[in-house]
């Protein structure tokens, strides 16, 4: 039988909850502090596939997930589309060209940068017992395109928001350049063994309505009703954040099966006017995660309850921080796993 969190984004209501937390794989866990002190910089990690899948799996075994996340970047998509690709201490990513000095017709795609990922889903999946949902991911296109139009991430997206309204054309040819490559390299994680999928798209509420339709609504629509027609059983998760009051009509045109929720979206709202039947995901703020106390065991159970009579997968409002304790996340998987609608 598939695994709770398999079985809730299918849209059973089940009376546990599943649980997995964004960025579950990393720098908060000593395991994994250890593993990058030895292998070397974090892109050398996702490329070294028995690291990367060791990563995977530690907070699997450290904390018994539901759901295992494969351990990689929304980055690599830009990469193997041709774009070079570095992680700069204390900077963050560094993609050149960046595409608002150069064209998208300059770079040349290097595809098989692509399957080395491939093999690290086909390692957790053989390592990953039945009762374990094994999530793939990609970035959407909107967020991917800001990085690859400046280079590097920005508060404000300033100049992929400016391209697009200067250079419609030039910048619709790189979002679709982008949703190709998104679709091609989510169905191959999906054939090596990835049970579900989410797209991430962290920027997307920095739009207007009218560009939110454009850049978020139509590529994502796309990229769900392309894997649909080839793997018409696997969810597919989307999580605009910061779409706000524009989440229900992400989840009416895109038709993913899933809806993650940020920190910011009031779990009584979303209750409310999302369609009844739509399971969702979210939506602690992780920086309640990092404070602990009682409070986050009220706010755990506030959010549990706002979602007791629909499908719902507990998860944060965005990643887990590197300084958050162990003892929290135990705390909160016992409040969690306690539970009952």
């Amino acid at each position: 039988m598939p695994g709770l969190l398999l079985r809730t984004l299918r849209g059973e209501n089940l009376p546990t909850r599943p649980v997995w937390l964004m960025r579950q794989a990393g720098r908060y866990l000593p395991e994994y502090r250890a593993l990058r002190e030895r292998k070397g910089g974090f892109l050398a990690l996702v490329y070294d596939t028995d690291a990367a899948a060791e990563i995977t799996l530690q907070p699997i075994r450290r904390f018994g997930f539901d759901g295992a996340i494969l351990f990689s970047d929304i980055l690599i998509v830009p990469y193997a589309m041709g774009q070079e690709l570095e992680f700069l201490a204390g900077e963050g990513p560094h993609l050149s060209p960046r595409l608002v000095d150069a064209s998208l017709d300059s770079l040349h795609a290097v595809p098989e940068r692509l399957t080395p990922i491939y093999e690290t889903v086909s390692k957790v999946r053989a390592s990953l017992g039945s009762e374990r949902t094994l999530l793939g991911f990609a970035g959407s296109p909107w967020t991917v395109a800001t990085y690859m139009v400046a280079g590097e991430g920005s508060r404000d997206q300033h100049d992929a928001r400016a391209m697009a309204y200067q250079d419609r054309a030039g910048f619709q040819a790189i979002v679709d350049a982008i949703t190709a490559t998104t679709i091609t390299y989510l169905a191959g994680q999906i054939a090596a063994g990835a049970e579900a999928v989410q797209l991430f798209d962290s920027w997307a509420g920095s739009l207007a309505p009218s560009e939110f339709e454009r850049w978020v609504i139509a590529p994502n629509a796309a990229i769900v009703a392309a894997l649909k027609a080839r793997f018409p059983e696997i969810p597919v998760i989307g999580f605009p954040k910061g779409a706000g009051e524009k989440l229900v009509a992400y989840a009416r045109e895109t038709k993913v099966d899933a809806l993650g929720l940020d920190e910011t979206i009031d779990p009584l709202w979303a209750a409310r006017v999302l369609p009844g039947d739509l399971p969702v995901q979210g939506n602690l703020d992780p920086l309640l995660l990092l404070a602990g106390g009682d409070e986050l065991d009220a706010r755990a159970c506030a959010i549990l309850d706002a979602f007791a009579e629909r499908p719902h997968v507990f998860n944060l409002g965005h990643g887990i921080g590197q300084h958050t304790p162990i003892g929290h996340v135990e705390r909160l998987l016992s409040v969690v796993r306690n539970w009952r609608k």
